[in-house]
């Protein structure tokens, strides 16, 4: 398995979902080693983690908070600052170096950072190689434009792969649209979530103002993420306004930290709702957790998102959600709100008409807890262990 980032040293839900999908297989005894471009204590004990250290290096290191924040640290005690780029060609090569010394009967590599690294193994393998494609480039830039180099990269290796997996409808048309891949090479294999039973009671929360302004009377409608054109943040605001023009007891916390977020707070300012927009940085453990509990409805409003498990994070904590319908996640979740990303009027609408009815945000939230209580990942174990015992047969059978 070869992938970028593993909780906690993870900047968003790419991790996330990798650490829960092997962890179900895992559990369905499928032996894991799992390439990352850093060193860090992971605290993992069902799967082999291993860093992919260039030969020279002592250690890499990894901000967590953001892709291109890394360390390399020589074993001459030199110390030097990789940017994206460069971390992924010596990542590409580390892992395909570490590949020679074992034996695997499958390469799984997720998203395009890893992708070189799968295709180098494969050159002097043999292994067969699935791709696990969790968002393609015109996700990420909002937009059919993007990094022109990414676009080649995700390009040339889904043509070479053996097989491509995508975590929603959503990301399939999306891989066949932006780049001409044959329908049949592509598995749709939707992300879940490990439930866990949450202690929504509590009476502490991070919060202490929102906490105190509920007790006046005041809703909170939450966003928690990245702040990148991708999540479509701009017209929330927008939504934003519109709302609290008809229910001037609104605050909106936005969890977060990106390359917007200069933008969106000047944006805030230009709309007149700078006193109702809370602003925080990336935030971990309690805070994390007690974002999605303070607030009473959460809104993924995402102008291109492959999957999307925050609003599955959200139910955890008793909080119904609102999504993008651009959304992978609204192909599975069947309880919450839904919305196109550019329709400020109807969002604003069902923002405002969901926190002005406590019985119909409970209903919301019972039922899609219902629905949530039942998730798992052993249906997508399932596809893969299938997919995984097919290519090994197929490579037994060339030999």
């Amino acid at each position: 398995m070869l992938g970028w980032e593993l909780p906690p040293h993870n900047s968003g839900g790419l991790g996330v979902a990798c650490f829960q999908l092997c962890k179900s297989l895992a559990s369905n005894k499928m032996d894991i080693d799992f390439i990352v471009p850093y060193e860090a204590d992971h605290n993992i004990d069902f799967m082999n983690v291993i860093p992919a250290i260039p030969q020279g290096v002592d250690s890499i290191l990894k901000s967590g908070i953001a892709y291109d924040s890394y360390k390399f640290i020589y074993s001459n005690g030199k110390v030097k600052d990789f940017n994206i780029i460069d971390q992924y060609h010596a990542y590409s090569f580390a892992a395909s170096k570490i590949a020679e010394t074992r034996e695997f009967d499958i390469v799984h590599a997720h998203d395009w950072l890893t992708f070189r690294a799968a295709l180098l193994i494969k050159q002097k393998t043999d292994c067969p190689i699935i791709l696990h494609v969790h968002s393609v480039e015109s996700d990420r830039s909002g937009s059919e434009d993007g990094n022109p180099m990414v676009k080649e990269i995700e390009e040339t290796a889904m043509l070479m792969a053996d097989d491509i997996i995508a975590v929603s409808n959503h990301t399939k048309n999306k891989i066949i649209s932006d780049y001409n891949i044959p329908e049949n090479k592509i598995k749709v294999v939707h992300n879940s979530i490990d439930v866990i039973t949450q202690d929504n009671n509590s009476l502490v929360n991070s919060y202490e103002f929102l906490k105190y302004m509920k007790s006046r009377g005041y809703k909170v409608v939450a966003n928690i993420g990245r702040l990148t054109v991708q999540k479509g943040l701009p017209n929330f605001l927008k939504a934003a306004r519109r709302v609290i023009d008809v229910n001037p007891k609104t605050y909106f916390l936005i969890v977060g930290s990106g390359e917007q977020y200069h933008e969106l707070v000047d944006l805030a300012a230009e709309l007149g709702i700078s006193d109702k927009v809370i602003f925080t940085e990336f935030q971990r453990g309690q805070q994390w957790r007690d974002a999605f509990k303070i607030a009473d409805l959460f809104v993924m409003p995402s102008v291109s998102e492959p999957f999307g498990l925050t609003p599955l994070e959200a139910i955890a904590f008793g909080t119904p959600s609102l999504v993008s319908k651009q959304s992978g996640v609204s192909e599975v979740f069947k309880n919450c709100l839904k919305v196109d990303f550019w329709d400020i009027d109807e969002m604003s609408n069902l923002i405002a008409s969901s926190i002005s009815s406590d019985a119909l945000l409970e209903e919301l939230s019972n039922r899609a807890y219902d629905e949530y209580r039942v998730m798992s990942w052993q249906d997508s174990t399932d596809k893969l262990m299938n997919l995984y015992r097919h290519h090994k047969t197929l490579a037994e059978a060339a030999r």
